[in-house]
């Protein structure tokens, strides 16, 4: 007995398709089961009202244009105004670290001032002796903040950006987010733990 040929399909003479069985569970829960049948849309290009206005507000005749002249002035120093085109969040990760230490400085003058602190000290030292710092608020995982993964990102003046954990059981409240600016006044014995007495926020 001589073995059959296998037909060649191609896309002129395609192999015809079994017809399913009308006992299989693919045919009776396959999507053109459930769907309602529609009609065919039109061709996109036979579709009526090309062009055509459907909704308008206020009534505008022509065209318009504006009347007298314009003069545009800049405010603040030269150095800080833009003379060349710019490219919106194009900028260097080492201008962004200058722009967001600058700030922390900024603020880190505006608690001293308010709460009357002395001065800041390094978080990244041990002290025996309750201490105040300046930082940032961060998250020491890619979760949620809660209370054990609250760390502080000290100010580049006096901690060079060292972090350390902080344990915040002996605030009695206190609402922090990532990124914000706070002075805390707390020991860190080990120097690997700030245990927080006192946190003086930016006030309004």
């Amino acid at each position: 007995q001589g073995s059959q040929k296998r037909s060649n399909s191609t896309p002129e003479t395609p192999r015809p398709k079994r017809a399913p069985s009308s006992r299989s569970p693919y045919g009776l829960f396959s999507p053109g089961s459930f769907s309602p049948s529609v009609t065919p849309s039109q061709k996109y290009s036979s579709r009526g009202g090309r062009g055509e206005v459907v909704a308008s507000f206020g009534s505008v005749q022509g065209s318009w244009s504006g009347r007298g002249g314009c003069a545009v002035k800049l405010f603040g120093c030269p150095e800080q105004n833009l003379s060349k085109p710019y490219k919106f969040m194009f900028q260097k990760a080492l201008d962004v670290r200058e722009v967001l230490a600058g700030r922390v400085e900024e603020l880190g003058e505006v608690l001293r001032r308010h709460h009357g602190l002395d001065g800041f000290s390094s978080t990244s030292l041990p002290a025996q002796e309750p201490v105040t710092v300046l930082g940032q608020i961060g998250c020491d995982g890619n979760g949620r903040l809660n209370a054990r993964s609250v760390l502080l990102v000290g100010d580049r003046e006096h901690s060079g950006g060292a972090q350390v954990p902080l344990d915040l059981s002996e605030l009695p409240e206190y609402s922090l987010f990532p990124g914000q600016v706070v002075a805390l006044e707390g020991t860190n014995s080990t120097g690997r733990r700030m245990v927080v007495s006192k946190l003086y926020e930016v006030t309004p």
